[in-house]
């Protein structure tokens, strides 16, 4: 079995024709492939897959079978005519496996559920939520807790608890925003007196007090834990508490009574924290705000928002020039900054893009940022200081050979600074800001972008590279991240004088036992947090692959966004939608990939495509089964760059893309028809190979592999 910090293992396709993706098995490490990889024989199969899987049922020559949605299982599924389920050919549905794969024979299984149409509305996130395993069903026990739970805080719940309901707080959240972790409220603050006294600000962060109703071991928490995160889509969020609470009574809402727990700071005009403390706190919100008429009150003074908030306006400026102060002081820490245009999806009744968005970030969101960024390092100096265990977001540094490549890349590049061997976040910073003028600034900011470690929840603190923190954690959102649950219910153990200890996990005793255990959650709420991700990428790629099929042969203006051995991604200006313009497609000439600058360089006329480098495209092909959507490099003439050919007017561009298709879905039908006597995998197999027929071109054994690779990721560190 695979330890984790090992290498994954190599398995060749015979070694994976009796297993499936899911199944853990034991593998012997025979040797070293021609690149270099582990390569394994399977020795025993330890657990199967239990979990149904979702695809499509087709029907070849009267035998029934599922092709997979995800395609790391690699083969299709047999489905006996009595297991069917009354599903119709074409329809989407869960199949069971009762008879795994061997040697010569494909796996076997039933349908337990039909979900419908391929083209269903919602259709995609029903796919994502069971491709994934996110769990999208409350237990009977869960739901019978929360209909349990009283309709409103009642008094006995404020007992011992800080009465601010007569302070000003405020919820400030997007226009589409449900449910409301966090309130705040800032006022001027003096500390000492006379030629001591320091001026500054007292700000108040409360966070809704999840912990008072999710209580450990009891069913809420058992379901809490599993999801471990809310899963955000378009049109639709997979909660990870009920509504009951998410909405209700853990949502500040505005003008009700609502328990919190407060992170209360006094911060200095440097913008330093210089004192805190927690409490738990009854508040009241006095009003539910959104960042666009936060920004637009505090932009002009005279203006209808300003107006309209005025009893608000004197605590919102406060708000607004604490938060300048925590700027100045996050730049003087040397905390890694690079500006990036985030989208969202508007999408009609139906669950079908409208369109695409650039996300602007005005400064009402940048201060509510900045205001949890401050009570989240409090909340994990908190517990630091306590030396009780807790979950910290751990963001690493570069890795040594990570650190090493961007020495070369950032010397490739000319560029004048480069990092030590031990690289701090200031050295980053100062890499930005001394690049940012370049004509490939955004090459070089994405470079260190992807130098960097993805983020992870952990109890052993490393600090914070990303943010430039010695110790970080998450506080500021129980009612969708558990992680942030544990560390209310951590805080207000330290508050009370008891320790909290962990339920559950592996049986031991002892203190190293409990580290086990917080490192068993944190490793837990890490990879849910990245199969939420995953299965939100899904359903966007999935969207934006439905709505680029109405663009087919249309052109647009785009930025190489990344450049690899076997094509360049392109951003489109106008709809923000990524694609591949395959190598193939680049021109006649042999393009060589240099990965120090990370860019295709023609050898003949040394044309060079590197990420931020402007080109025009036009859209050639849409997979949505693979969310894969391919682009062809147009001239700025106009034509299209075709090996050994001349340019070709639009018009003729769009009758070749409609004929392509149509000789595509042709060569299809041919090879599903032909694979019907062996359905083993035959009929994607040959739809592939009929897609490389459509275009007119043969599929080199480079370009077969590169049609699996993915777009590089790009890490986090929030």
């Amino acid at each position: 079995m695979r330890r984790e910090g090992e290498a994954d293992v190599w398995l060749s396709p015979s070694e994976m024709a009796t297993v499936m993706h899911g199944d853990r098995v034991s593998v012997r490490i025979v040797r070293l492939d021609r690149k270099g990889r582990p390569e394994g024989r399977v020795l025993d199969i330890l657990e199967r897959r239990k979990r149904a899987i979702i695809g499509r049922l087709l029907l070849e020559k009267g035998i029934w079978l599922v092709a997979p949605e995800d395609r790391r299982f690699g083969q299709d599924i047999l489905v006996p005519k009595n297991a069917t389920a009354g599903a119709r050919a074409g329809q989407v549905v869960a199949v069971e496996l009762t008879e795994p794969p061997l040697l010569h024979a494909q796996p076997v299984g039933r349908i337990t559920e039909v979900l419908g149409e391929i083209d269903d509305a919602g259709m995609e996130i029903e796919i994502a939520v069971r491709k994934y395993e996110v769990p999208h069903q409350f237990s009977p026990a869960t739901q019978a807790a929360a209909e349990a739970l009283p309709d409103h805080v009642r008094a006995i719940d404020m007992r011992r608890r800080v009465d601010l309901t007569d302070v000003p707080l405020v919820t400030i959240d997007g226009e589409d925003a449900r449910d409301f972790d966090d309130a705040v409220y800032c006022e001027p603050h003096v500390q000492g007196k006379g030629k001591h006294a320091r001026s500054g600000w007292r700000l108040l962060v409360a966070i809704a007090d999840v912990s008072h109703y999710v209580k450990p071991g009891e069913p809420l928490d058992a379901d809490a834990y599993e999801r471990a995160t809310s899963v955000y889509f378009p049109r639709r969020v997979i909660p990870m508490l009920p509504e009951k609470l998410s909405n209700g009574l853990c949502s500040l809402n505005p003008l009700v009574p609502r328990l919190t727990l407060v992170c209360d700071m006094l911060v200095s005009a440097t913008g330093d924290v210089e004192a805190y403390q927690f409490y738990p706190a009854v508040i009241q919100s006095h009003a539910r705000l959104t960042y666009t008429e936060v920004a637009a009150a505090l932009a002009n003074a005279h203006g209808l928002e300003a107006q309209r908030l005025a009893p608000l306006l004197p605590h919102l400026r406060h708000l607004h020039d604490v938060y300048r102060a925590l700027l100045k002081a996050r730049g003087q820490r040397g905390a890694v900054d690079f500006e990036s245009t985030e989208t969202y999806i508007v999408c009609d009744d139906q669950g079908r893009i409208q369109r695409i968005l650039p996300r602007t970030r005005n400064d009402a969101h940048k201060l509510i940022e900045e205001a949890m960024l401050a009570a989240n390092t409090c909340a994990a100096d908190f517990i630091a200081g306590a030396e009780h265990a807790g979950l910290y977001r751990v963001h690493e540094g570069p890795t040594p050979p990570k650190r090493e490549a961007l020495q070369n890349q950032l010397r490739a590049l000319g560029v004048g600074l480069s990092i030590s061997d031990d690289p701090t976040p200031k050295e980053y910073q100062a890499i930005a800001h001394a690049t940012q003028e370049r004509p490939d600034a955004q090459q070089i900011h994405t470079l260190l972008l992807r130098s960097m470690q993805q983020a992870i929840y952990t109890p052993v603190n490393s600090g914070h590279f990303g943010l430039a923190y010695e110790a970080y954690t998450h506080f500021t959102s129980p009612i969708r991240r558990y992680p942030d649950l544990l560390v209310h219910r951590v805080i207000k153990a330290i508050l009370a004088g008891k320790p909290y200890r962990l339920i559950g996990g592996r049986k031991a005793a002892g203190a190293q036992a409990e580290q086990a255990r917080w490192e068993e959650v944190g490793a837990h709420c890490s990879a849910n947090e990245r199969r939420a991700d995953e299965a939100s990428r899904d359903v966007t790629l999935w969207l934006k692959c439905q709505y680029m099929r109405e663009h087919l042969g249309e052109e647009y203006a785009g930025t190489v966004t990344a450049a690899t051995p076997f094509g360049i991604f392109v951003t489109l200006d106008e709809l923000y939608v990524e694609g591949l313009v395959h190598i193939t497609e680049l021109g006649s000439e042999y393009f060589r990939f240099d990965e120090a600058r990370q860019e295709l360089r023609g050898e003949r006329t040394g044309i060079r495509y590197a990420i931020g480098s402007r080109v025009r495209v036009q859209v050639m092909r849409v997979d949505l089964d693979a969310r894969k959507i391919d682009f062809r490099l147009i001239n700025e003439s106009g034509g299209e760059h075709r090996p050994g050919g001349r340019p070709t007017k639009a018009g003729e561009q769009l009758a070749q893309v409609q004929a392509a298709d149509r000789a595509l879905k042709r060569q299809r039908r041919e090879a599903a028809a032909e694979a019907s006597a062996s359905p083993r995998g035959g009929q994607r197999k040959g739809a592939a190979k009929a897609s490389h027929k459509a275009s007119g071109k043969a599929p080199s054994k480079t370009a077969q592999k590169a049609a699996h690779k993915k777009t590089p990721g790009r890490p986090k560190f929030s």
